[in-house]
């Protein structure tokens, strides 16, 4: 990202000069900074969008041009109208996106070129001299938002249940074209070469031995990364899991029925895909075949709402709880700082052209070399089954089965996945 397009998004950057003090708060000791950063690289910026970009926002949210209702009863027709315009009630009045700006600056930002590309990420080291240094990739319709809510966790164990020997350095990037990251202008920005980058990204940092996670596009990075093997990757954390067996993934794209023989766990795994596959990949196949198309996600900022909460559909129906009044894992406000990150960014359109980027097998198993850790949530697009795990990831470390929690698992779960990750790595420590 060129200093002209960080213009553009409104990013105020700070003084490249700021040095050791900005990468590395005054909080930590000298000696816990990793001695071969290169700050000529590094650039610390804060996040401000002026009043003019949220005024307009606001506007726009008003004057939405409405269509009619459904003409069903349930959400088989895609997101419905009172669930969107309950949004759009609350991002029109009430929302106040500088409490989120704030939240953002809370946490050391910065910029760094790679391969042409600026990527921007979130840098926050523990206090504790011995932390696990571990880079966490989001994926889509999520951002760096996702992650907010585990990074004092990770960070500071001692003051969130854990002990000294639970702590760990947090990288969090930006995908390309994602948030406060550069957009590509030439093509090949997939999970491979996206990989390749937060190896640069850690070595560039000073971490000589870290871990990875992710889920959705960041499993595919972080599965990526793990099949690079860079120098200092140790392990990978993933909530959710590439593991379907070739008979599953062939069954799925001839329309059923399921494989014979199937366990139980298999058949819950296996009924919550061949609902995605016929009801929940539309979004994808768009993105993945004509991303540019959607030019309305960059000019409507309730369509963009629209498309980014009908992921799928156990999130879907979360979110619309959740403007219907009742309190769960997200509030009204953590949906609506994703999206308004998404909106003052202006990055509808440049995310999307990352499907259309990948050529991965999404959930194909990747033989995976290093140690790997698997947390299978309930509520994920599916809930990957131990016998199907074993099989995809030869070094498995750790399993679980969650009680609860879907897609988003560190905006939705924050205190399970921070003992997963835990629990998950610390063998490796």
């Amino acid at each position: 990202m060129s200093n002209e397009t960080i213009s553009r998004r409104t990013v105020l950057a700070t003084s490249a000069a700021a040095g050791a003090a900005s990468l590395f708060p005054a909080a930590i000791a000298d000696a816990q900074a990793p001695a071969t950063v290169n700050l000529d690289h590094i650039r610390p910026f804060q996040v401000h969008f002026p009043d003019e970009a949220l005024d307009d926002l606001r506007r726009r949210v008003r004057a939405t041009r409405w269509p009619s209702r459904e003409v069903v009863s349930d959400d088989s027709q895609g997101v419905r109208l009172a669930t969107i315009q309950a949004l759009a009630r609350h991002w029109g009045s009430d929302y106040d996106w500088r409490r989120c700006e704030a939240r953002l600056n809370a946490v050391p930002n910065f910029v760094t070129e790679i391969d042409g590309v600026d990527i921007h990420f979130l840098h926050a080291r523990s206090r504790h001299d011995d932390a696990l240094p571990i880079i966490i990739t989001h994926g889509w319709p999520g951002s760096i938002i996702e992650q907010m809510k585990i990074i004092g966790p990770l960070t500071d164990p001692t003051a969130h249940g854990g002990t000294a020997a639970d702590a760990f350095h947090v990288v969090i990037p930006s995908l390309p074209g994602h948030g406060f990251s550069g957009t590509p202008t030439e093509l090949g920005w997939d999970p491979i070469r996206i990989a390749r980058a937060w190896a640069v990204l850690m070595e560039r940092l000073g971490y000589t031995r870290y871990v990875a996670q992710g889920g959705d596009w960041g499993n595919a990075v972080t599965e990526q990364m793990a099949l690079l093997r860079p120098a200092g990757l140790v392990g990978i954390h993933t909530n959710m899991p590439a593991t379907l067996p070739d008979s599953v993934s062939q069954a799925l794209a001839a329309g059923g029925p399921a494989p014979a023989g199937l366990s139980a766990d298999e058949q819950y795994a296996w009924n919550q895909l061949d609902d995605f596959w016929k009801h929940g990949l539309a979004y994808a196949q768009e993105m993945g075949n004509r991303p540019q198309t959607l030019y309305a996600l960059q000019d409507s900022p309730v369509g963009l709402a629209a498309w980014m909460i009908d992921h799928d559909i156990r999130s879907y129906r979360m979110i619309e709880r959740v403007f219907a009044g009742e309190t769960e894992g997200l509030t009204r406000d953590d949906i609506l700082d994703n999206a308004t990150l998404y909106w003052l960014t202006g990055t509808a359109v440049s995310s999307a052209r990352l499907y259309w980027e990948s050529k991965l097998a999404f959930f194909a198993p990747k033989g995976v070399p290093l140690p790997t850790a698997v947390s299978a949530f309930p509520d994920e697009i599916y809930t990957a089954p131990r016998s199907w795990t074993e099989r995809a990831y030869p070094h498995l470390i750790h399993y679980n089965r969650l009680p609860r929690g879907g897609h988003f698992a560190a905006w939705e779960q924050p205190a399970l996945l921070t003992a997963e990750l835990r629990d998950g790595f610390r063998s490796l420590r």
